[in-house]
């Protein structure tokens, strides 16, 4: 089971496994602000298991630059639907194809399906009469935390909706 760890000014820190959160508040680190049905059994004692916590002392985050895309990334931000025809989408495709000089960047690479990554191949849109549905660009820097939110638990968004209007 994993549990959201919130910052002492309840933004939300990281996803960590429900022992190690257990773990951080047995250690007075963290406080528990909402629990799972289903404890943790430990050898002595039935423990709540937490869904997510909140730490005692503020931990400082350096705020960066978004990392290189990679191909999860890029299919999070382009919600997983192929940029040409609008299906789904399972890989990622250089739009300036990497043979004719095009680079890995944010501002290169799209979701794509694989039947359109299997025709572009190494040509471009224009050759194609081709249009991208997007423009593709990195995300804006607000949008990156420390939290990889994949598939956030329902418990969570309580806490998550403080973050989205900040």
């Amino acid at each position: 089971m994993r549990t959201l760890v919130l910052n002492a000014g309840y933004e939300p820190l990281s996803v960590v496994t429900s022992r190690r959160a257990a773990v951080l508040v047995m250690h007075g680190k963290a406080s528990v602000l909402a629990e799972d049905l289903t404890p943790i059994a430990t050898p002595t004692a039935m423990v709540p298991r937490p869904a997510v916590i909140l730490l005692h002392h503020y931990v400082r985050v350096a705020r960066r630059r978004p990392a290189a895309p990679s191909r999860r990334s890029i299919l999070r931000r382009d919600g997983r639907t192929c940029t040409y025809c609008q299906r789904p989408a399972a890989t990622v495709d250089h739009v300036i194809p990497r043979a004719r000089g095009g680079d890995s960047s944010w501002e290169n690479l799209v979701a794509c399906c694989g039947a359109c990554n299997a025709r572009k191949g190494s040509k471009t849109l224009d050759e194609l009469g081709w249009m991208l549905s997007i423009t593709p660009a990195a995300p804006p820097h607000h949008v990156w935390m420390p939290v990889e939110l994949e598939a956030p638990r329902e418990v969570w968004m309580p806490f998550l909706a403080h973050r989205a209007t900040h």
